[in-house]
């Protein structure tokens, strides 16, 4: 499915990621980014994501660079919003879109936690609303959660989901669009409870991070949840969960032992200390083996 027009709404972590996904699988993309130093990093990031995979150059000649929106997504067959996690900010680009595509263009929300639903309620044409959220860094990651709102045609979900096929990815469909779809409400389900661990003192940030890398960490990508219970047996998940289920981390919003540090700007790799403590050179080391085992399981 080549020669779709895509716009994407957004140059950052995601969006360039986003454009270069769909210009490699042969569509031209046009790419809004409002902020000058971010536009200008724009080709270089894109050529260090040829070179990453091994494609040529020639893919970013299919991305145009946009300063303004309304020109990026004038006459795009599907456009896909990768701005910051604000519902305002949201609405208020959904609302500028659907004065300036078409009816049928799909508008699409990558957020990784608000409900599309709510970014698409005051639109005229609810129907072509849908959320896709990719994964970071969505180059690497095939999984994209396709999320139907209550007003998402079916038309719509099957052709956003062959539109990601045909790029590569592995999209599923996610028929109710509640804060966090899927993703991230496993995964931070999973960050609550080792924030506890952390917090109460249990180990320190390094061992919490081993016990999940080379305990099930490491089963994870070929063996879900679900498959492991009926692999052990419901009867042994349950009576673990006997004992377990009533110990887990109940908190109703996050710890003051996140809120805490990130007060005191502890914010992790970007200021040099988080839950743990990082050097520059950690912390590309980190990046680096994170681009080496998701290109290596791409590539297999």
């Amino acid at each position: 499915m080549t020669g779709k027009t895509i716009a994407v709404v957004g140059g950052g972590l995601m969006g360039h990621g986003i454009a270069f996904l769909f210009a490699a699988a042969g569509h031209p993309v046009r790419l809004f980014e409002p902020t000058e130093a971010v536009r200008t990093a724009l080709p270089d990031r894109l050529a260090g994501l040829c070179d990453l995979l091994g494609r040529d150059r020639a893919v970013v000649d299919r991305i145009a660079i946009f300063d303004r929106l309304a020109p990026a997504a004038t006459g795009s067959d599907v456009v896909f919003e990768a701005a910051p996690e604000k519902l305002a900010l949201k609405r208020a680009l959904f609302a500028e879109l659907e004065g300036v595509v078409a009816p049928e263009t799909i508008l699409a929300s990558n957020s990784s936690a608000i409900p599309s639903t709510e970014i698409g309620r005051h639109l005229a044409h609810r129907g072509r609303v849908v959320g896709t959220h990719f994964w970071n860094p969505p180059h690497l990651v095939p999984l994209v959660e396709v999320i139907q709102t209550e007003w998402t045609t079916d038309t719509t979900i099957a052709a956003t989901m062959d539109l990601l096929r045909a790029a590569g990815k592995a999209p599923v469909h996610v028929r109710r669009d509640i804060p966090g779809f899927i993703g991230n409400r496993l995964q931070h389900a999973l960050k609550r409870e080792a924030i506890a661990l952390l917090a109460a003192g249990v180990a320190d940030a390094a061992t919490i991070d081993t016990v999940v890398k080379t305990g099930f960490g490491a089963r994870l990508a070929v063996l879900g949840p679900l498959e492991q219970c009926d692999l052990v047996g419901l009867d042994l998940t349950l009576d673990i969960q006997e004992t377990l289920v009533p110990q887990l981390d109940r908190s109703a919003e996050p710890t003051d032992f996140l809120r805490a540090k990130v007060a005191d700007g502890k914010l992790g790799m970007k200021t040099g200390e988080g839950f743990r403590t990082w050097t520059r050179e950690e912390a590309d080391a980190v990046r680096e083996r994170l681009n080496r085992a998701l290109t290596a399981r791409r590539d297999g």
